[in-house]
């Protein structure tokens, strides 16, 4: 960062280079913004502008909250399981072996674009609280020890056991979130477990981006 400042450059983006390494480090909000008045003092004599301390801070917090989410069981916003806790369920049933891997299934709905307010970009929000009743609904169809998960902005993911019901019930799911509906409902469907740990982490992958 002292070579930007010190080239002329604004440095914002060294800032945000500098808040994310220093956040990977383990480092705290105050010693990051030490670091960087020292560096600024260092290369230019000042102290560093508004806009420099807000690229590392941003990028500081982002860093740190991708971290968290990682680790936590719970999507903080939805009080769904996480993305990471419901790969690391599926993991597990690998690790199992073929026939617990069989056994399972994934059932998945998806929440229609267009249709809704929350598809406004910046309604991170209303966004959330539409998948947090999907799951809401889910839990109640499935309510034993399934795993219910957020994936993406628009899908919510049961993994559960395969039975002789399982089809029944996930279009008893489908018709509580409106399914049925020819005017374009929540879509619900069920997909097989991948066979191979690498083939399951690119299903939620993909499941995420839709």
């Amino acid at each position: 960062m002292g070579e930007a400042l010190s080239s002329g450059s604004d440095g914002l983006d060294a800032c945000a280079v500098l808040g994310e390494e220093l956040a990977r480090d383990g480092a705290s909000l105050e010693e990051a913004l030490d670091g960087l008045r020292q560096a600024a003092w260092h290369a230019v004599g000042t102290e560093p502008s508004y806009d420099m301390v807000a690229a590392m801070v941003l990028a500081w917090g982002e860093t740190t909250l991708g971290y968290l989410h990682q680790l936590s069981c719970d999507d903080p916003l939805t009080g769904l399981a996480s993305q990471a806790h419901l790969r690391s369920r599926l993991a597990e049933l690998h690790r199992l072996g073929g026939d617990a891997v069989r056994d399972h299934a994934l059932v998945v709905c998806s929440v229609p674009v267009g249709d809704d307010p929350s598809d406004d970009v910046g309604d991170h929000f209303t966004r959330a609280m539409r998948l947090a009743r999907t799951g809401e609904s889910a839990r109640t169809v499935f309510a034993r020890d399934e795993t219910i998960a957020r994936l993406g902005t628009r899908r919510v993911v049961v993994l559960t056991r395969r039975d002789t019901m399982l089809g029944r019930r996930a279009g008893v799911l489908r018709t509580l979130l409106g399914g049925g509906d020819p005017s374009g409902g929540v879509r619900v469907w069920i997909e097989g477990v991948p066979p191979s740990d690498e083939g399951t982490g690119m299903l939620l992958d993909d499941l995420a981006r839709g």
